[in-house]
């Protein structure tokens, strides 16, 4: 039939029982099909992280400094990712790195919902903050 019409024979699902063939122009087909991906690929979202890094015994100036930074971040639609970065021997310090982080997650929680916890990874404690949907 395909061949009388100078069609191509496209097999559509070949799992099923029984496998279901169809009728078309392959070459249109597979237009239609790179185009329903291309449709698909430009309206999924693109999810932007920021880092935000801070030392175990950060000041209060440079503290404030780079929370005005994640606000904005967060207003502009990206998560964050705050770490503290534990450098030699300040690892002794990673009660101050939990103690600056929660309190970052605190001033930032009308802006921002605390996705992960700070948790220590090797060297770094990391918490991701997400943007409070609107």
């Amino acid at each position: 039939m395909a061949k009388r019409l100078s069609l191509d024979l496209v097999e559509i699902s070949p799992k099923a029982k029984p496998p279901v063939c169809k009728v078309v122009d392959y070459s249109k087909f597979a237009y239609q099909l790179k185009k329903k991906k291309k449709i698909q690929k430009a309206n999924t979202v693109k999810t932007v992280i920021k880092e935000i890094r801070f030392g175990p015994n950060t000041e209060q100036h440079d503290f404030n400094f780079k929370l005005n930074h994640a606000i904005k971040f967060l207003q502009d639609g990206a998560k964050v990712k705050a770490y503290v970065f534990f450098k030699g021997r300040s690892i002794i310090f990673k009660d101050n790195g939990e103690k600056l982080l929660l309190k970052f997650a605190l001033e930032i929680e009308e802006y921002g919902i605390v996705e992960q916890m700070p948790a220590l990874e090797g060297k770094r404690m990391i918490m991701i903050i997400k943007p409070i949907k609107k």
